[in-house]
């Protein structure tokens, strides 16, 4: 039977889990491993926080030290009546799909670009904060394309010239953070040692942070620093989707109020 937690009940549960020290993976195979085994250990539902105002918080896990991003959200750029990146992006920017005549066929297309604002990827590809119009655009400069990328490039300039796109795609404020608000409520952050032994992974939950009330202007400023990244990921057959990805070790900045429960 599923138990019910309140805020400081978690919270001393937790305390307990850590105090256990070294728990193997209950879960070994799976990549999500250190949140399910917590999870078990909790008694709870995979992604289900049984609490009051559960829907307030989320309970995240991450492995200590480790560089892996997290999604924060997936939200498509306007203007999303065209459908920006399958009928523009792929299209017009994309490339042959390194599974193309294999896994999938002939003319499989991919546009797959993991990008930040610091500076442009190898295919030109930038995120632009911009205050006065209140948008986050997505930018493309030719003359940033790597080398390598110069039969591609041609293509483009057969295919949409070489100019800025036309139309940028872009998420005005008001829309980003009522998403981001939404998807990322209060959370109860931990974090875990690991270690191997016998071919048998171990965890340590030795960091508990709470995260509370959501803060627009940090959202923002993650962007700015490149400390998030935006995501494409698709190809003809399928778009996988615009995500908006960060590392987790930054989820504090998204946050007004950060508490450390335990660790320090």
């Amino acid at each position: 039977m599923t138990k019910i937690y309140t805020k400081q009940s978690l919270i001393e549960e937790l305390k307990k889990i850590a105090a256990m020290g070294w728990i193997p993976n209950a879960r070994p195979g799976n990549d999500g491993a250190v949140g399910n085994t917590l999870e078990d250990l909790l008694g709870i539902e995979e992604n289900n926080l049984p609490m009051p105002n559960a829907a307030e918080w989320e309970l995240k896990t991450q492995r200590l030290g480790t560089l892996a991003l997290t999604t924060l959200l997936h939200m498509e750029p306007s203007p999303r009546a065209i459908k920006f990146v399958p009928m523009i992006l792929l299209p017009q920017y994309g490339w042959q799909h390194t599974e193309a005549g294999n896994k999938y066929p002939e003319g499989e297309m991919s546009f797959r670009q993991t990008i930040h604002a610091l500076s442009r990827s190898n295919r030109g590809f930038v995120v632009k904060i911009d205050r006065t119009t209140s948008r986050v655009l997505i930018s493309f400069d030719a003359s940033a394309v790597a080398s390598h990328h110069e039969e591609w490039l041609g293509g483009v300039k057969d295919k949409s010239g070489l100019g800025e796109l036309e139309p940028q795609p872009y998420w005005g404020f008001d829309d980003l953070q009522h998403r981001a608000g939404t998807k990322l409520p209060n959370s109860i952050y931990v974090q875990a040692e690991v270690k191997k032994e016998d071919g048998t992974e171990f965890y340590k939950y030795s960091k508990v942070i709470m995260l509370k009330k959501f803060k627009w202007e940090g959202f923002l400023q993650t962007l700015e620093r490149a400390q998030m990244l935006v995501d494409f990921d698709a190809r003809t057959g399928h778009n996988h989707g615009t995500k908006f990805r960060m590392h987790k070790n930054s989820l504090p900045t998204l946050y007004e109020e950060s508490a450390t429960i335990i660790g320090h």
